[in-house]
């Protein structure tokens, strides 16, 4: 059986799919969502989801959480005497998802399709496959997130075209993507988004607002422990907000107990910034899709993030209509995974569609560019393959080499924006023989 898994930053899942539908496979402790935090204590046992998140409130220089945010780089995180790369910390609660669904299941799981954000770039999704290879499990797709979700929704079931948008504000995490329906093809169309946008950032604008409102009380002189006491408190704030309007902010703070009154309007004057990017990708996905707001016909909202009263009223107003949220936005990635699972191993029960994605990300090389007068400046970028081109695609673009008689060249193999190589993620590089001339 092949599962769908969720690696998402603030919370994991999994889920799989029989002749009813897909279903979310609860953990070890009953429950749906598992923390994405590991925790290590001092005899190397390691502990996975709520065990982890509670230790983290003790023991906060052996536990690590948000890390997804660094998935394909090389910063490491130290646990206790120990240093994990975001990949590796990533293996570990995808293991305890397996082990939780072979337990659920009553068989072996070794396979899987893992969800990441549609605008993860290509050193971030083979992080993401390897952490899946390090728990055991052959990663039978990387699926983006939105897809994941709009397969889950069952937006390729309707009989007539349709023009979706699938917002998808994780917790650490923003994609918009915009998906073209045609029978029985579903294409997506754009996808833009903010790598470093997400539910925990509404968190930190109440930790920033408690500070300023405290002032004898001093970020650089409070302990880690502390820290983690104040965004936890700033945390179960922003739910008590979403849910019932002004609330009061519980924490201790050098054993004292500190309180913040704190007044809806407020805070959401202090996330207009937050609200101003997530205006930027949205924009950017329709002039790449070439759709007016209005050309929309649905509008689908994933993601925890979503879930915030002041996001779900920001979307409405911006898009002139009531978002789908039919279903829970916490699970659909990992229900949509599921279902792609099912396609992946033919089940009879599931409804066939044709999957096409794009290209996040502009792919080309590095060229030496002519300034005239025979100066020549290199380092800069030639992009072949523009950004939201749908994939597979094949382009071809002719070069000339620098000197006469040159008799090889090495080719860049470049993905992102910038007009200058240095500021792009190289992907790989090769070295070719030419014919003398």
């Amino acid at each position: 059986m092949i599962i769908g898994i969720d690696l998402g930053t603030t919370n994991s899942l999994a889920a799989y799919y029989d002749n009813e539908g897909p279903h979310i496979i609860p953990n070890r402790l009953g429950e749906r969502l598992t923390p994405s935090v590991v925790s290590v204590d001092e005899d190397d046992n390691f502990y996975v989801g709520k065990t982890a998140e509670e230790r983290m409130r003790l023991y906060p220089n052996t536990s690590a959480a948000v890390f997804k945010r660094d998935m394909g780089s090389d910063r490491k995180y130290t646990l206790g005497t120990r240093e994990f790369t975001a990949e590796e910390l990533s293996s570990f609660v995808l293991r305890s998802l397996k082990e939780d669904a072979e337990e659920y299941l009553g068989e072996e799981v070794t396979e899987a399709v893992i969800s990441v954000p549609a605008y993860f770039n290509d050193m971030r999704r083979k992080a993401t496959k390897r952490a899946g290879e390090l728990a055991g499990l052959k990663v039978e797709r990387i699926i983006s997130e939105p897809t994941a979700a709009a397969i889950a929704y069952g937006l390729y079931n309707d009989e007539k075209p349709a023009k979706n948008l699938v917002f998808d504000l994780g917790g650490g995490t923003l994609d918009v993507s915009i998906l073209d329906y045609f029978p029985p093809i579903l294409e997506v169309r754009a996808v833009a988004g903010d790598n470093y946008l997400g539910g925990e950032d509404f968190t930190q604008v109440i930790e920033e607002m408690f500070y300023k409102r405290n002032k004898d009380i001093v970020r650089e002189e409070l302990s880690y422990k502390e820290l983690r006491l104040i965004h936890k408190a700033a945390e179960d704030t922003k739910k008590e907000l979403s849910e019932n309007g002004n609330t009061v902010m519980k924490c201790k703070v050098h054993d004292a107990a500190v309180t913040m009154e704190l007044d809806y309007k407020d805070y959401e004057k202090a996330c207009e910034e937050l609200y101003d990017r997530i205006r930027i990708p949205v924009k950017r996905a329709l002039a790449d899709a070439k759709l007016k707001l209005s050309d929309i016909d649905k509008v689908v909202l994933v993601g925890g993030g979503t879930k915030l009263t002041g996001v779900r009223t920001f979307v409405s107003k911006l898009f002139h209509t009531f978002p789908d949220t039919s279903i829970n936005p916490d699970e659909a990635v990992a229900l949509g995974a599921a279902i792609q699972g099912a396609m992946k191993e033919r089940q009879q029960s599931i409804r066939e569609v044709v999957l096409t994605d794009v290209c996040p990300f502009t792919l080309g090389t590095e060229v030496s560019v002519e300034l005239g007068e025979g100066i020549r400046e290199s380092g800069h970028y030639c992009p072949i393959i523009e950004r939201n081109t749908i994939i597979p695609a094949s382009r071809t673009e002719r070069f000339y080499t620098i000197h006469d008689d040159q008799s090889k060249i090495t080719i860049n193999v470049l993905q992102g924006e910038s007009r200058m190589a240095k500021n792009n993620l190289e992907l790989g590089s090769m070295e070719i023989e030419v014919p003398k001339g």
